[in-house]
């Protein structure tokens, strides 16, 4: 494969302003209006949440049907989704922009929330996609911590779906680390702006939080305390380190067996590099690592067009997945 070289666009230069630029300008390319209807995806815990998805395009066809899957504070209203979104519609595919459980549309439906490595309920969400709504097979696209779920999902449980391919973009591969890193002073006007954005998101009507889980909840002042407190306890954790530890993607990319495109810049600035650049990337030759010495966190704003580069790379990465499959088939 044949990725463009990445070369940042003016005035956008360095790793933060390639990080906010979505949040100071909107989307990086006009989207224009699309009909969207809204899939409802049950989960098979016995908790009674019900997934949101929007659907854009026509029923699933021969093409897969592309599942993206925000990140830590997102939905499926995020920038970053919703310009994927129109780039692989573009290219024919039907879209599902993914709520993840209790997040944006969901979060009316669910009384709990997701978290980093909450991998079930993307099997659960598949399923019903498969089962539901006519779809046959998968390209999978996951963002920041939804590239981690995906990564983690991938490695246990990939094997068990139609999935075309996969790709992950700027991926916390060590929890650990990137909090570590989310703490630096140097990014205390990011960490204000995700905790604030987390406290929310769990507080808002239709969470069901036990009085003690609340006061965590209102209480945390970093998101170490946040996971701590909250985070780990209510998912069967004793403490951050052992969610982190459980959940962070990097040991489960050993065992990923389907083609996955995993991109990243290299001076994120909410990603410690060391994470990518030590992993034995050639180890697993299903992986493609496609790490550029610049872009941000789900940044990527280049010279050469609007659509940010990780887009236009993920349609490289669908073409030859596309190549491959009916090469495959015939």
């Amino acid at each position: 494969m044949s990725f463009p070289e990445f070369r940042p666009r003016l005035p956008w230069l360095g790793a933060d302003l390639q990080t906010l630029r979505n949040t100071v300008r909107g989307p990086a390319i006009a989207i224009p209006p699309q009909p969207v209807r809204r899939v409802m995806l049950p989960m098979r815990d016995g908790s009674g949440d019900v997934l949101a998805g929007a659907w854009e395009g026509d029923a699933a066809g021969e093409l897969p049907l592309a599942v993206l899957i925000h990140g830590l504070g997102g939905c499926e209203e995020s920038d970053y989704l919703r310009t994927s979104a129109a780039v692989l519609r573009g290219r024919g595919l039907a879209v599902v922009r993914l709520n993840l459980r209790g997040a944006g549309a969901s979060r009316p439906t669910c009384r709990l929330q997701y978290h980093a490595g909450r991998t079930q309920d993307l099997a659960d969400a598949l399923t019903g996609l498969l089962e539901r709504h006519g779809a046959a097979s998968f390209f999978l696209v996951g963002y920041s911590l939804g590239g981690n779920m995906l990564l983690k999902f991938l490695g246990e449980h990939g094997h068990a779906y139609p999935i075309v391919g996969a790709v992950s973009v700027s991926a916390p591969l060590d929890l650990e680390a990137a909090c570590r890193r989310i703490l630096e002073p140097r990014n205390r006007v990011y960490h204000r702006s995700l905790l604030t954005r987390m406290r929310v998101e769990a507080l808002e009507e239709g969470a069901a939080l036990a009085p003690e889980e609340r006061r965590a909840v209102e209480s945390s002042r970093t998101i170490l305390q946040f996971d701590e407190e909250f985070v780990a306890p209510r998912n069967g954790y004793a403490g951050a380190r052992e969610y982190y530890e459980a959940n962070g993607s990097r040991r489960f990319l050993p065992n990923i067996g389907i083609p996955t495109l995993v991109i990243h810049s290299l001076d994120d600035p909410w990603i410690p590099p060391d994470s990518y650049r030590c992993f034995d990337w050639a180890a697993n030759p299903r992986l493609t690592p496609l790490l550029s010495e610049r872009g941000g966190h789900v940044g990527f704003h280049g010279a050469e067009a609007r659509v940010p580069w990780h887009d236009r790379c993920i349609g490289v990465f669908l073409e030859q997945r596309l190549q491959a499959n009916r090469v495959c088939v015939a």
